[in-house]
């Protein structure tokens, strides 16, 4: 599940933008002023910033040049009432990703953030051989697992049952199909091993509290999402 900051001093606008981006299945925070906008660009890493420019604590300008300046890349889209050239230049210079108008369609902001999210998942540097999301690289001819660039250890299971999730493409996967195809087990057989490799592959590749990337559906199984 992508997870989309929303910077908005303006709480009517910014609940309106949370509520269709949460129907399209996407994670939204809403920071209102500059400050919060920089602090949570580091503590939660958002994968795209939608940013207004008329802030209080610091201008979206600032917000925009704290950001590159920490060498983050993330993908931002400008909102703004102002529609100067000027004041577009100046995103652009800044490294905006676009630079969206006031008022603007919802639709045409939900396709930008979706093209904008396939974009970065490309230049990430996924290949044939290599799996990429979020802080992790798996070299899949090597059968290695790295998380920002560290080695990380992980059973011959769960990097099996990682590969089975990914290979669905963020459809469900119950338990029982898990279990099958990783396991070989018979669809008689039920056990807590799913669950267990699943919590090893949170703690090492995800977040166990708050995952981003494998995910869970309620009585049925699991997905995974990039």
């Amino acid at each position: 599940m992508s997870r989309i900051l929303v910077v908005e001093d303006n709480a009517d606008l910014a609940a309106g933008i949370e509520y269709n981006l949460s129907l399209d299945g996407y994670d939204v925070r809403i920071a209102a002023d500059g400050k919060e906008a920089i602090a949570a660009v580091g503590e939660w890493r958002p994968d795209l910033v939608l940013l207004d420019l008329m802030l209080p604590g610091a201008d979206g300008y600032q917000v925009l040049q704290a950001i590159r300046g920490a060498g983050n890349k993330v993908p931002v889209i400008i909102l703004s009432a102002r529609g100067e050239e000027a004041d577009k230049v100046r995103g652009f210079r800044f490294d905006a990703d676009q630079y969206v108008t006031k008022p603007f369609g919802i639709l045409e902001l939900l396709e930008r953030v979706a093209a904008l999210l396939r974009r970065s998942d490309r230049d990430r540097g996924s290949s044939p051989n290599q799996l990429v999301f979020g802080e992790v690289m798996v070299d899949l001819g090597a059968r290695t697992v790295m998380r920002r660039g560290v080695p990380v250890a992980i059973t011959p299971k769960a990097y099996e049952l990682l590969l089975a999730l990914v290979r669905r493409d963020g459809t469900v996967a119950s338990r029982v199909d898990l279990l099958k195809e990783v396991w070989g087990y018979g669809s008689f057989i039920m056990t807590r091993t799913v669950d267990s490799h699943i919590a090893e592959l949170r703690r090492k590749l995800d977040d166990p509290r708050e995952p981003r990337h494998i995910i869970t559906v309620w009585k049925v199984g699991y997905r995974f999402m990039r």
